[in-house]
């Protein structure tokens, strides 16, 4: 059987965010549990020009990519289950793809189209 893929997992966040600041224990839990992905907490604010045109509305908010594909990009709560059910499913998906041997399109994000450009464009600058 080969390895997992190796996601993005990126939280997108602030450091006046109360949430934010309950979900770094939880993110850093996540990459103790799941050490093969890449990790990354971005202030919005510090990394502004990183972030680029991405508009977080609530926080935080979680990208999850793959090659520059954007899988998931969303608010999420201060839940360890929840955001390691999302990286399983989405390494299964990935790894479904490796197996057919495919490289597909972008998958669609349900974000107005400027924020899709945003988040990929973001996910390219992170490979």
């Amino acid at each position: 059987m080969s390895a997992l893929p190796v996601l993005d997992v990126v939280c997108l966040c602030a450091a006046w965010c109360g949430t934010c600041r309950e979900y770094e224990a939880v993110f850093a839990e996540l990459k103790q549990g799941a050490p093969g992905h890449r990790y990354r907490w971005i202030d919005i604010e510090d990394e502004a020009d990183l972030v680029g045109d991405v508009d977080v509305e609530t926080f935080p908010t979680l990208m999850v990519a793959w090659q520059g594909r954007v899988l998931f990009a969303g608010p999420v709560l201060p839940r360890l289950g929840d955001v390691q059910r999302l990286l399983a499913v989405q390494s299964e998906r990935v790894a479904a793809w490796q197996a057919r041997g495919e490289t597909p399109a972008q998958p669609a994000l349900g974000v107005p189209e400027d924020q899709a450009r945003a988040y990929v464009s973001l996910a390219h600058q992170l490979r």
